[in-house]
C-alpha cells in the first residue's frame, strides 16, 4: 500500500492530471467529475488554478455546451505528465481513464 501524499503534492498532481484529461478530450466539468469522482467545486477550482502553473487553458463554445482546451503547458513538461499520467492517477486514487 502506498503512503498518502502531502496536500501540496496532491494539489499539484490534481492540476497536472486535470490538464492531461482536458488534453485527452475529457474537457468539460461534468466529464472531469465523471472520470475522477471529484466534487464539482474541486473540478472548477482546479481548472481555474491551472493558470497558477502557467498552463494556458481556455473555454470554447457556449456556457452549457462548451469545453476546455489547453493552449500551452507553460513551464510544465507536458511529455513528462503524459508519460507519468498513470503514476499521477494512482497517487490520487482516480480510476483508470475510460
Amino acid at each position: 500500500m502506498n503512503d498518502p501524499i502531502s496536500k501540496t503534492k496532491s494539489s499539484f498532481y490534481r492540476r497536472l492530471y486535470v490538464a492531461f484529461l482536458i488534453e485527452q478530450g475529457v474537457n468539460t466539468v461534468p466529464a472531469i467529475i465523471q472520470q475522477t469522482g471529484m466534487p464539482r467545486r474541486t473540478a472548477q477550482d482546479t481548472i481555474q488554478a491551472l493558470a497558477e502553473l502557467e498552463i494556458s487553458c481556455v473555454f470554447n463554445g457556449a456556457l452549457k455546451n462548451g469545453s476546455y482546451q489547453i493552449l500551452h503547458w507553460g513551464a510544465v513538461n507536458a511529455d513528462w505528465v503524459r508519460e507519468h499520467s498513470q503514476q499521477i492517477q494512482d497517487a490520487l486514487g482516480y480510476p483508470a481513464l475510460t
